[in-house]
């Protein structure tokens, strides 16, 4: 069992794109499995530094035993790209009743592009499927321009 790390927990998180600080949430979520708050800080503002500041991230962190971690980020949900390109803060309150704004096809394309890496198993037509989907199920009309 030489030098082999266990691990002792998985921590998920949303984390601001280049603002990670030892404030709320990465600070109590570091810290109680004791791991080093300065060197996530550091280490994700420098891998986020070229996405839009503030832009949420989503963060898969693994603590092992000896109080390292290892962590990976993704692409911020669909939903937020959606809203972004849409012009909206939030989808529909009725969805499929009421229209909470519009996206275009080629704008669904563009976000399937960034998100085929995080949608498993899936090729590009399937990925712009289901952002139509979530798209619809937010209010938001789907139109071919």
């Amino acid at each position: 069992m030489g030098g082999e790390k266990v691990v002792t927990g998985m921590i998920r998180l949303m984390v601001p794109a280049g603002k990670a600080a030892p404030a709320p949430p990465v600070g109590p979520a570091l810290g109680q499995k004791g791991l080093n708050l300065m060197e996530f800080c550091k280490s994700f503002n420098e891998k986020t530094k070229d996405i839009k500041e503030s832009t949420p991230i989503p963060v898969k962190i693994t603590a092992y035993s000896d109080r390292t971690f290892e962590y990976t980020t993704t692409a911020p949900s669909t939903m937020y790209f959606l809203k972004k390109v849409a012009g909206i803060e939030k989808g529909a309150k009725a969805p499929g009743t009421e229209i909470a704004g519009r996206v275009t096809l080629k704008q669904i394309y563009e976000i399937a592009k960034i998100k085929h890496a995080d949608i498993p198993l899936t090729d590009l037509r399937g990925a712009c499927s289901q952002i139509c989907s979530t798209a619809r199920s937010m209010g938001l009309e789907v139109v071919n321009e």
